[in-house]
């Protein structure tokens, strides 16, 4: 089993005032040439976004795009439809840019920050017909047990929100001294962990709150909860791998 730890401090980190950007990978002005993608997994952005500020219209192209609330009001609105969507904690979003789509995504609250994690994933296939989807998860179904919330479309988990690529975005929240075995789609995915609170041991390694590490050649690896954590996997293969 290969196993990179990447600490939370080891991040590109952005403060625009009203945005305040963690890169886990080379994204905008913070470049790391070991830190371009994982796989298939191209962007992990942790970001905090002041009340009613956001990202005005900008384009995107041939890309599947997650984006996961995780404290407020996620406000979003796209060239496929003029209406805005809310997507609130507990709600995930996708959307497949495929042959263009401009969007915007802005804080829907006037008092209070956007925390948001927001994942690019390189597509299997070029240039589709944009489209976009969204889908509440229950908190419950994640207690101690993974929840798969994204998957690609000739996947079984028939719960799940599809994209254009054979990958798997999955949440767990486990109790203090929970072990958990979680197994590989097959020998040619990585799973790419982050801690999104909490504290784990992965293989002798000591992960804390934002943490991630990157898995990859095995079928199957095991964590334990050092406390009550709570993990976001995204699973992708392993191709065009920095």
């Amino acid at each position: 089993m290969k196993t990179i730890v990447h600490t939370a401090d080891s991040r590109g980190f952005a403060n625009h005032g009203w945005l305040q950007a963690n890169h886990s990978f080379s994204f905008a002005n913070f470049f790391n040439p070991d830190k371009i993608n994982f796989g298939a997994l191209r962007v992990l952005n942790d970001d905090l976004i002041a009340p009613s500020m956001g990202f005005s219209t900008h384009p995107h192209n041939n890309m599947e795009i997650i984006t996961i609330p995780l404290k407020g009001e996620l406000k979003h609105r796209d060239s496929m439809s003029d209406d805005w969507q809310s997507v609130l904690p507990g709600e995930v979003q996708v959307m497949s840019a495929g042959t263009g789509v401009f969007h915007s995504e802005i804080n829907g609250s006037s008092k209070e920050h956007l925390s948001l994690f927001q994942i690019w994933i390189m597509p299997d296939e070029q240039n589709v017909e944009p489209r976009y989807d969204q889908k509440i998860f229950a908190e419950d179904d994640r207690k101690n047990r993974l929840q798969t919330v994204v998957a690609g479309f000739d996947s079984s988990e028939k719960e799940a929100l599809k994209i254009h690529q054979d990958a798997r975005i999955s949440r767990i929240d486990l109790e203090e001294g929970q072990k958990f075995s979680y197994p590989t789609l097959s020998a040619g995915h990585g799973v790419y962990l982050m801690v999104v609170h909490g504290e784990l041991e992965l293989n002798g390694h000591q992960l804390q709150q934002r943490d991630a590490a990157g898995i990859s050649e095995t079928d199957t690896f095991e964590i334990t909860a050092k406390k009550d954590t709570s993990l976001l996997f995204i699973e992708v293969p392993m191709i065009g791998l920095n």
